[in-house]
């Protein structure tokens, strides 16, 4: 399960190699402390002893100073025991029955002995060693024990252990507080954005201009940019709808016109002449909607999601036979040839909208191009990087100043037939597939050129 709240994700971030150092370091204060446990209390029964000896020379084993008793009772927080008896074996003082020691003793009897045992069911820790002294007259090596509970040393441990981990645990509430409601006051400038941009209206798609942590500057950059386009967008909607409405305007009119003219007509004959004129308007008028379509889905086309990789010249042999066999009325004795390339050349891109593109330039080639075309030529070239696609028609031409113009919508270098949608359309396809359509010069008749990127992906 994801978590949304970004408070709880830098909780579980920033907690979980906490709770792991934490581990780690109570389980390395556990392995210390157990060790120094260990000397400490063994110091401790060394100390005892040596005390208990010398208290036993002195007083010829009858008793124990008050600070070696105070020693024995409460040594590290706990009681010790202990027994000593004379060379020949004879009890001195203590407790009976010291804990066994083990089987295998050191070589030198007078090194301290530390070994663990039982004694009345209880693990201990038992010190035994031996000191040359006199005792009530009887000389030699008198045998000294002394014993503690392991329950003592665990519980020191236990101790000390439970206090560090109450520091690491003091430290990691702590930390979840602070980063509770820390994260809160860190996101206030984010907050404060996210209640600016909530009381804009849909029309304010003016850049944000508002202090925001350097971390969260790119997100507003985006957001930003992504206005931007979006104003853009519909500013370039608002212009779209306002040409197309204007463009449509009087061809609407005029169908209207006719249709009343067909309806009032004196006579089936010139409700007849008139039906044919009203049939003509029409086309005319679904020909510049198709491209008003064309134009606007020319700009939104998505080439990532619709492309395939496409062999050139084949693409321009099938828009050639398109156009042959929906224009053969109105392109009748016009050559339309093309010179491809020896090898193959592959772009990637979008079919149909190329074919429209393309389909396009030989339309706008027949509608401008005068009386006097009769040919129009598709000559394709090519380098490393890029393809180009030369149309060439031998009819009238573009003036070199009207080359800008007629690249622009709604606008023809020559007043004259057609929507002036062709070269825009075809000009806004190309650059949806990262090339751009150009009017090439030319001394007789007109060359549009095309450039496209290659893919060797085929």
């Amino acid at each position: 399960m994801k978590l949304q709240s970004l408070r709880a994700r830098l909780i579980v971030i920033i907690l979980t190699p906490l709770l792991v150092i934490a581990a780690i370091a109570a389980a390395w204060e556990f392995r210390n402390t157990t060790l120094r446990a260990a000397e400490i209390f063994d110091r401790g029964l060394l100390s005892a002893a040596l005390a208990i000896s010398r208290d036993v020379a002195i007083s010829d084993g009858d008793a124990l100073s008050s600070a070696t008793r105070r020693l024995v009772s409460d040594t590290s927080g706990g009681e010790l025991f202990y027994h000593v008896y004379a060379p020949d074996g004879v009890f001195v003082t203590g407790y009976a029955t010291p804990p066994r020691p083990p089987t295998e003793r050191p070589t030198d009897a007078t090194e301290p002995l530390y070994y663990n045992a039982t004694y009345q069911g209880r693990d201990v820790r038992v010190l035994r060693f031996q000191d040359a002294t006199t005792i009530d007259g009887v000389s030699g090596l008198f045998t000294i024990s002394v014993w503690q509970d392991m329950q003592v040393r665990a519980s020191f441990v236990r101790d000390v252990v439970a206090r560090t981990i109450a520091v690491l645990s003091l430290l990691l509430i702590s930390v979840a507080l602070i980063v509770w409601f820390g994260v809160r006051l860190g996101l206030r400038p984010l907050l404060d954005l996210e209640e600016a941009i909530a009381r804009r209206t849909p029309s304010d798609l003016d850049p944000i201009q508002r202090n925001v942590p350097e971390e969260a500057r790119g997100i507003v950059a985006t957001l930003n940019a992504l206005l931007d386009r979006v104003a853009r967008r519909i500013s370039s909607k608002d212009e779209f709808i306002s040409n197309a409405a204007h463009q449509l305007r009087n061809p609407i009119a005029g169908v209207l016109a006719l249709a009343e003219a067909v309806e009032n007509a004196p006579s089936p004959e010139a409700a007849k002449s008139r039906s044919a004129e009203l049939v003509s308007a029409a086309r005319d008028a679904t020909h510049l909607t198709n491209q008003l379509l064309s134009f606007e889905r020319a700009k939104g086309s998505d080439v990532t999601r619709n492309g395939q990789t496409l062999e050139l010249g084949q693409l321009c042999e099938t828009v050639i036979e398109r156009f042959q066999s929906q224009s053969s009325s109105t392109a009748n004795g016009i050559d339309v040839t093309l010179r491809p390339l020896p090898e193959e050349v592959h772009i990637w891109g979008d079919e149909v909208m190329l074919q429209e593109a393309l389909l396009n330039l030989l339309t706008n080639a027949v509608t401008h191009g005068g009386p006097g075309l009769s040919k129009i030529e598709f000559d394709i070239e090519a380098n490393a990087s890029s393809a180009k696609i030369r149309v060439r028609d031998d009819g009238v031409g573009i003036a070199p100043e009207d080359r800008v113009l007629a690249v622009g919508r709604f606008s023809q270098a020559k007043s004259g037939p057609g929507t002036g949608l062709g070269l825009p359309i075809a000009s806004r396809v190309m650059e949806n597939h990262g090339g751009h359509l150009s009017v090439a010069a030319s001394d007789a008749g007109a060359v549009i050129e095309i450039e496209l990127p290659i893919t060797s992906d085929h």
